[in-house]
């Protein structure tokens, strides 16, 4: 095994642990452990970062006290500390905030796909993921034609999909808190995306059941 520290490759005994990470280089990719080997992915895209943002963003604003909504945290999937991965968003409980990773199951998990990661987030980590107890995990694929999300829960110890929205349609869900999101909003640069990403507001008039019901 080895190490990567300013450039060059250091030989290590035995597989890397999180440990390992802190000679990682600064570079702006993302270093993540797969059973003590070295995960490596590129630097996020523009329209990665943007969505990611956004969504940070926003998420944070609908938390609930008692609820962090984090842009990259680390996360220590194994008591061996040989699993470390970095979900683009997550939403964790106050009480379990670690320093300097997380090494209890936050209650939501987000991987925004990038074309090299559609594999990871779709298979792997859905997997990863699942075996630490997340209960509940978001891939959303951001394509300026039709941006989507889609959401699963935990059960029985593997994730089933309850949830999927697509472009302009409106993304709601209860867990871990109350959320509305439109996709395409995640993306879209020709006006306030802060007043459209949930969605039209619901009114008396549009919540109002039809006449005669």
């Amino acid at each position: 095994m080895a190490v990567v520290a300013s450039g060059k490759t250091v030989p290590k005994p035995g597989p890397l642990t999180v440990d390992d990470l802190q000679h990682t280089p600064d570079d702006g990719r993302r270093y993540e452990l797969v059973d003590g080997r070295l995960d490596v992915a590129p630097a996020p895209s523009s329209l990665h970062t943007l969505a990611t943002g956004r969504l940070t963003a926003h998420l944070s604003y609908a938390a609930p006290v008692g609820m962090l909504v984090m842009d990259g945290p680390g996360i220590t999937l194994d008591t061996e500390r040989t699993r470390h991965r970095i979900p683009d968003v997550a939403v964790i409980r106050s009480e379990d905030f670690q320093m300097p990773y997380t090494t209890r199951p936050p209650v939501l998990a987000i991987e925004v796909v990038s074309p090299e990661s559609v594999f990871r987030d779709h298979h792997t980590k859905r997997r990863e993921y699942a075996e630490f107890g997340i209960p509940s995990y978001w891939v959303i694929t951001p394509d300026r034609d039709k941006a989507s999300i889609i959401e699963l829960r935990l059960e029985d110890g593997e994730y089933a999909e309850v949830s999927a929205a697509f472009g302009e349609e409106v993304f709601e869900t209860s867990v871990p808190f109350p959320a509305r999101i439109v996709p395409q909003w995640m993306l879209r640069l020709d006006g306030d995306w802060r007043a459209h990403i949930a969605g039209p507001e619901e009114t008396e008039e549009t919540t109002r059941p039809p006449a005669g019901d």
